[in-house]
């Protein structure tokens, strides 16, 4: 019996001791380049409830066997996770709440139908399981003019039995602009929004060196012409078209949304095309160029000065993150190495010193105007690339103009919360309960008489 009692106790205080460093993680702004920790401090957000059943743990241990040091180790974890998935659970402050941008009875405007696949609330255990959508992948969706080379794109559409809502939302992966690729990451997200009765269109846009921003923003309108030429066929209504992404697609996203009447903007072929959102949705993507630049010390990693050598920079991803990815490691283009990924002065021709120009005319802040398109902002606090300030700058600006934006700040969260197990993660949750509803909301009644007209395509179920 008494060995059975140390055993416990051992397991305890070790468990219980391990969640508790690993909690540092909460307190720490990391600073580019540390990759390492960053992946950690993702892991540890999303297992935030698992590590407090692990204190929870602890805490009866030290109570049942007279231990006060487990007790207070063990009742430290359960209050540091549960306080952390609270705070990242809570509605966002005004000005950027619901309330705000759509009125004190906005969830009054959603329908019930739309609401029978909802997340009950900000997080839960598990995201719910629903039916399964339709998906087709690799279609192609545009020839870049003079060549061959081809665009493609996956299509999610809802399940034989969900009527659709007759909205498009087309998402743009992040990339940091030179890697990665649609499908990475995101299908309990579109599986949970397709049974919605919404259609995803992930897009894989062409990346650096093969193009600069200019070539993946047009890129995204031809993305968002592409589908709306092709709405019928999809029973999606061309006036309900929602462009977003995360990261560097987020980026992409609010340029096209806001530059949608920018001669400048657009590719030569889509000349006369309608190339406009009903909306914008930003996951932690960044609105100053020249913001990001020094936030992830390019100053530093991309140039020298003569008292100064550069900083070093990871070269590529750590061994166990290769062996756990597989062949998709090289699908995703991960084997470029991290030395280029991100640098920005190679896409605009200089740092922004010798082309100040060129970083606002790039930097979605510059085009915000009356206009734009309603608008939803989702960011960590803590977020290693992409400075928040920069988001809260943006949001202000938005608001000057009165843009209906909700903008939800993350607190003790990093970069790409969302794509690290997204099925229990409460940082995912209280992204896809912002963008179920934000999506929903630009369901408008005028779909119901156009889907009555309209009969979606079939796909295989994904």
């Amino acid at each position: 019996m008494e060995t059975l009692k140390l055993t416990i106790q051992i397991l305890a205080v070790v468990s219980a001791c391990l969640a508790a460093l690993m909690s540092a993680t909460f307190f720490i702004r990391l600073h580019w380049p540390a990759p390492v920790l960053w992946f950690l401090k993702l892991y540890v957000a999303a297992l935030s409830p698992l590590f407090a059943f692990i204190g929870l743990f602890g805490a009866i241990v030290g109570l049942a066997t007279g231990s006060l040091f487990i007790g207070l180790i063990g009742s430290y974890d359960v209050l540091i996770f549960c306080m952390y998935v609270y705070r990242v659970s809570r509605p966002p402050d005004a000005p950027g709440s619901f309330e705000q941008a759509f009125g004190l009875r906005w969830e009054e405007r959603i329908s019930a139908e739309q609401k029978n696949h909802f997340l009950p609330k900000r997080w839960v255990l598990r995201l719910p399981a629903v039916p399964n959508p339709r998906l087709e992948q690799n279609i192609s969706f545009a020839t870049i003019p003079g060549t061959d080379r081809k665009l493609l794109c996956d299509i999610w559409q809802p399940p034989l039995n969900v009527n659709p809502s007759g909205l498009a939302f087309i998402y743009l992966h992040g990339s940091a602009f030179y890697f990665l690729d649609k499908d990475f990451a995101t299908r309990p997200f579109f599986t949970h929004l397709a049974a919605q009765g919404h259609v995803i269109m992930d897009v894989a846009y062409r990346l650096a060196p093969e193009t600069d921003l200019m070539g993946m923003v047009n890129d995204t309108k031809r993305a968002i012409v592409w589908m709306k030429e092709n709405a019928v066929n999809f029973g999606v209504n061309p006036n309900r078209i929602v462009v977003g992404g995360g990261s560097a697609g987020a980026h992409l996203a609010l340029m096209a949304a806001y530059t949608a009447n920018n001669p400048q903007f657009a590719p030569k072929e889509l000349e006369g095309k309608d190339i406009s959102s009903c909306a914008v949705i930003s996951l932690y993507g960044t609105s100053d160029l020249a913001a990001i630049y020094y936030h992830t010390n390019q100053h530093l990693t991309t140039r020298s000065t003569p008292d100064r050598p550069k900083k070093a920079v990871p070269t590529k991803m750590p061994g166990w993150i290769v062996k756990k990815m597989g062949s998709e490691y090289y699908r995703l283009g991960m084997n470029k190495g991290f030395e280029n990924v991100g640098t920005l002065a190679p896409l605009l021709g200089g740092h922004p010193d010798e082309c100040p120009e060129t970083y606002a005319l790039f930097s979605p802040v510059t085009h915000v105007h009356s206009d734009c398109p309603p608008t939803l902002l989702v960011h960590g606090e803590h977020d290693i690339m992409a400075p928040v300030k920069s988001t809260h700058f943006l949001h202000s600006r938005l608001i000057e103009k009165k843009v209906p934006t909700v903008a939800h700040f993350l607190p003790q969260t990093d970069h790409a919360f969302d794509l690290i197990l997204p099925k229990i993660s409460p940082t995912a949750h209280a992204a896809i309960y912002d963008v179920e509803r934000f999506l929903a909301l630009q369901v408008k009644q005028e779909n119901q008489l156009f889907k009555q007209k309209t009969k979606p395509a079939l796909a295989r179920p994904a």
